[in-house]
């Protein structure tokens, strides 16, 4: 199953669940979260994932009203939830979304199949019905266009290299040790990173460059590089280039222990400092555990 429609599913069953318990909008991020971890673990899309969520729920009366029109003889309230809930998704799509990145066919197809999945006998058909006036009212999008051409799977070894620059970021205060950690929708804390040498500006940027304008860029201060603690690397999906290999380095910077700013973007919504003996019980992911016992250890020597 690729993972954008692994994406999309779990994000359905998300709404189906909000919708079904009829439970306040904040709720549905940590349904979320519940359902990436028990459904796709693995998968590398929480940007998608987060984003897609969020703006189906902030269009969701403008959607409503889309599906009143188009489905006159169904009132709202008289759909199944599933149902319901496929076309606000395969509705966003279509409507909002950037349609290099989602083709209005792809946004309807990929909503009938979530309706085959999860819906009931008849699902599918009606949820092809319903999209495909609304398709027919915007002029048909795309109709002439050519298919879009699918990435060829390549072995590993082949995959594109994005790097990316991170840090465990501390400050001495007297005696004490803090640690500045940034928080992900999905409930971890983790470390502050962004990627390397992705500007003309920055192309030709070394790593411990690139990490300290980053850094300073995600959390909002300055740091002085202390120590290497490494890199890992894992699999993620681009839209443009497929499968690729993201390399993380990670450093030890020192920083003055200043208020956090953490930058507006998707996938993050805390930044915040810890002292180093109140991290045991925080939730991290496991290949960051290494990273940060590492710099701890450095830390205590010192």
């Amino acid at each position: 199953m690729a993972n954008r429609h692994l994406a999309r599913s779990v994000v359905l069953q998300t709404l189906y669940e909000w919708d079904f318990r009829e439970l306040p909008e904040k709720a549905a991020a940590v349904i979320l979260m519940r359902n990436i971890a028990e459904f796709a673990p693995g998968l590398s899309e929480h940007e998608f994932l987060s984003s897609l969520l969020k703006n189906v729920l902030s269009k969701r009366d403008d959607l409503d009203k889309v599906i009143v029109k188009a489905a006159p003889d169904w009132p709202l309230e008289k759909i199944s939830v599933v149902d319901r809930n496929v076309l606000r998704l395969g509705l966003f799509e279509l409507l909002f979304a950037d349609k290099e990145e989602v083709p209005a066919k792809v946004a309807i197809n990929e909503a009938i199949e979530l309706a085959k999945t999860f819906g009931g006998e008849r699902s599918g058909k009606f949820v092809n019905g319903v999209l495909g006036s609304v398709y027919k009212e915007l002029g048909e999008p795309g109709k002439d266009a050519a298919p879009r051409k699918k990435h060829q799977a390549v072995p590993y070894e082949q995959m594109p290299i994005k790097k990316l620059g991170g840090a465990v970021v501390y400050a001495r205060v007297g005696t004490d040790i803090y640690l500045g950690l940034v928080h992900d929708i999905f409930g971890h804390w983790t470390l502050s990173k962004g990627t390397i040498g992705n500007t003309p500006e920055s192309a030709n940027e070394n790593v411990e460059t690139g990490t300290v304008r980053k850094i300073k860029e995600e959390i909002g201060v300055e740091i002085a590089i202390k120590a290497d603690l490494g890199s890992n690397e894992y699999v993620a999906s681009d839209p443009e280039k497929g499968k690729i290999r993201k390399q993380v380095h990670y450093f030890l910077g020192e920083a003055k222990f200043l208020p956090l700013k953490l930058e507006k973007k998707g996938g993050l919504d805390d930044a915040k400092w810890f002292k180093l003996g109140d991290i045991l019980g925080l939730n991290f992911y496991e290949d960051i555990l290494p990273i940060v016992t590492k710099a701890i250890n450095l830390l205590l020597k010192k």
